[in-house]
């Protein structure tokens, strides 16, 4: 089957670089996607973009070429509940790879179970209005209980500005919660001000929530640019991952987006991805727990 990608779509950067920061042993990926190929994995007809193929081999590649040791591979919009391409990367990763799917209150328990034994350990609530149609939240919390059991997590996506409003149902959830980044602040205001602050106050009076301190290519102003001839990538998001890192530092992960959906401005190279870590986590203890210690322990339990 032939998909047409949507206008202005921009593919994944095609020649990375090779990180200067030497990630550490066991490093994971935690946030990462696959898309299709459409041929094999149609897209859904609900989807609200159609994107370039990205396939598992690809994103493979991509792990061994910045030394990224695990993935944990998000199940991407376009492919709506069909969790079948995300499954089949988690089984071909041979056992580097665990994944987070999106599932709807009619799931049944034997395909939960399915999901379970190719590798999934969570299940994502979108609340981004121009992504998905968003489920009542009664629905999802009947989910939440039901995978609650299983040793499940959630993983939330939402904006800044809807906090407030959703942060009731947020801490009622049974799981952890694993915030995606960092609830998309607006990196030109102050690290300091009213709306992250409200963030780190959620983060601080609810232990079960966690963030990802990803996506600096979603929220920068400034772009990945150079500072006296040294790469200093998306220095506008510094401070605000930096404070999550040294507030939680036993709940926040880190992931590359990979292959970067829905991007309007610049596709940015993995590598450079890679090269932030050390300016938001910047001691080797920090690193550790970010990059190994904290996804370990939430998707790899049992070799931890």
């Amino acid at each position: 089957m032939q998909f047409t990608k949507t206008e202005g779509w921009l593919d994944w950067f095609p020649n990375p670089s090779k990180p200067r920061f030497p990630l550490p042993a066991g490093c994971v990926d935690a946030h990462c996607h696959v898309f299709g190929p459409g041929y094999r994995f149609p897209y859904s007809a609900a989807r609200k973009y159609t994107p370039c193929d990205a396939s598992k081999e690809q994103l493979f590649a991509l792990r061994d070429h910045l030394g990224v040791s695990r993935n944990v591979i998000v199940q991407a919009t376009c492919h709506g509940d069909d969790n079948t391409a995300m499954m089949d990367a988690c089984l071909g990763s041979k056992g580097l790879a665990k994944g987070v799917a999106t599932v709807k209150s009619t799931v049944s328990d034997r395909q939960l179970e399915e999901l379970h034994q190719a590798g999934v350990r969570g299940v994502r609530f979108n609340f981004v209005k121009r992504l998905v149609d968003i489920t009542p939240q009664q629905d999802l919390l009947q989910i939440a209980h039901r995978i609650a059991p299983l040793g499940w997590h959630i993983v939330v996506y939402f904006e800044a500005a809807d906090l407030e409003e959703l942060e009731p149902f947020f801490s009622r959830l049974p799981t952890i919660v694993v915030v995606d980044h960092m609830g998309r602040p607006n990196v030109g205001h102050s690290v300091e001000g009213s709306e992250f602050c409200h963030f780190l106050r959620f983060m601080s009076a609810n232990e079960h929530i966690w963030s990802k301190v990803s996506c600096p290519e979603r929220l920068t102003i400034s772009g990945p640019a150079a500072l006296d001839g040294e790469p200093q990538p998306y220095r506008d998001v510094v401070p605000f991952a930096q404070k999550v890192v040294q507030m939680f530092p036993d709940r926040v992960l880190w992931g590359t987006d990979w292959p970067h959906p829905n991007l309007k401005s610049h596709m940015p190279d993995d590598g450079l991805l890679v090269d932030f870590i050390p300016h938001i986590a910047p001691t080797p203890e920090l690193q550790q727990r970010l990059l190994v210690d904290n996804p370990m322990r939430l998707y790899w339990p049992e070799e931890t």
